[in-house]
């Protein structure tokens, strides 16, 4: 069973939430943020991302980087721009981006089931970045950043969702990028109870984005065994048929020394290619292809497809296995510098603009990994390959945090 408890949460005030929250700290570079948050004191970058108010080429994980961090998150506080709850609450926080509608649940979930692994993980960490997130919240005395994560739709869940967000919200703003953000408290005991016992009996968790912060927020349970708030993670929760996932593309530096007739000759090996195929696949095992001005249809040879492993049957996998490794020489995309990966958000207009202007050889633009895939690999104790999913919207930092 998931187990969430309601909390005092610390909330920008409506009337300043469209300044204060921002993008995740991980989805941009530090230029990116310096100048997002350029003339806008109230802006999260500089809680999240503080090395912006330190000289240029500050090192980002420096002692002095974090304690800024600190600094800048007093001051919201001081400042009454974010204000803490009086009472530990659920809360309901609803995105919609075009046509797509996300809502969900705000809570704290279990450092202790994820642990146990009734909170699934679907990829590996990497120590470094654990590191980060564990300053960052030591400094702070708070998670800023919540983990994005998804349950196994539950028709009873799904209307009380519906009823509580056809009333009048607290938070509701529309951000730079066009995502409407919207955000309902829920307060009285009958829902909270209500909730509670509804998730005990749901009996996994996923984790689709934020990996690290909920390894970090582990470790930091773990190290002060557990006192105070260290208990709980911070987290948004959706049914899983709410989800949008996008694909992440990938560009190549180099052909590795073949010309581009001698690659194509290649991967007629491993696809049937259409050299008229437009840049975006129509579904699984079809890939797009940008070489020397020219997309390409690909379409992975079913003797490749045919397997039963969820892991091996991936796109991203096959792409690897059959593709990168072989003809390319790229044998681990997390460590090679000649393979970069691309958000599905940007389109694959910016594959072909990367590729025009000569920073890249060729790009392959992806079908997206779909969620029941991800939960059928979790619930198996698979990890996927790598940048295999890009989950849209994303959470904004500072919509709620979560003292600890």
């Amino acid at each position: 069973m998931a187990t969430l408890k309601p909390f005092a949460a610390l909330r920008p005030q409506p009337g300043v939430a469209r300044r204060i929250c921002e993008l995740p700290y991980d989805v941009m570079t530090s230029a990116e943020a310096r100048e997002t948050a350029a003339g806008n004191s109230l802006s999260f970058l500089h809680v999240s991302k503080p090395e912006i108010d330190l000289a240029p080429g500050t090192d980002p994980y420096s002692t002095e980087v974090y304690a800024k961090g600190k600094e800048n998150f007093q001051r919201l506080i001081a400042q009454g721009s974010i204000l803490q709850d009086p009472q530990p609450c659920f809360y309901l926080y609803r995105q919609i981006m075009g046509r797509h509608t996300q809502a969900g649940l705000v809570a704290v979930a279990s450092c202790e089931d994820y642990l146990r692994g009734m909170i699934k993980k679907h990829e590996l960490t990497r120590p470094d970045k654990e590191d980060d997130r564990v300053r960052h919240i030591e400094a702070l005395e708070a998670q800023t950043g919540p983990v994005f994560l998804v349950y196994r739709a539950s028709r009873t869940l799904d209307e009380l969702v519906e009823r509580r967000i056809a009333g009048p919200p607290q938070i509701d703003f529309t951000a730079r990028d066009g995502v409407r953000h919207t955000a309902w408290v829920i307060v009285e005991a009958p829902d909270i109870e209500f909730i509670e016992q509804e998730f005990k009996r749901i009996p996994s968790l996923y984790i689709a984005d934020g990996h690290h912060r909920c390894a970090a927020a582990a470790r930091v349970f773990q190290a002060r065994k557990g006192t105070g708030r260290s208990a709980c993670f911070l987290g948004v929760l959706f049914p899983h048929n709410q989800v949008q996932i996008l694909p992440y593309n990938r560009v190549v530096k180099d052909l590795n020394g073949l010309s581009a007739a001698q690659l194509l000759e290649k991967l007629d090996g491993v696809f049937i290619i259409d050299p008229n195929g437009g840049a975006g696949p129509a579904h699984r095992h079809e890939l797009g292809f940008y070489l020397a001005g020219q997309w390409h249809r690909l379409h992975f040879r079913p003797r490749f497809a045919a397997t039963t492993d969820p892991v091996e049957k991936l796109d991203v996998t096959l792409l690897q296995k059959y593709v990168l490794e072989p003809i390319f020489a790229i044998d681990d995309p997390r460590t090679s510098s000649r393979v970069n990966f691309v958000g599905g958000i940007r389109g694959t207009a910016e594959l072909q603009r990367l590729v025009d202007a000569g920073d890249y050889a060729c790009a392959f633009s992806m079908y997206g990994t779909s969620i029941e895939e991800l939960m059928t690999i979790a619930d198996a104790g698979g990890l996927m390959p790598p940048k295999s999913t890009w989950f849209e919207p994303k959470l904004r930092d500072a919509m709620f945090s979560h003292l600890c």
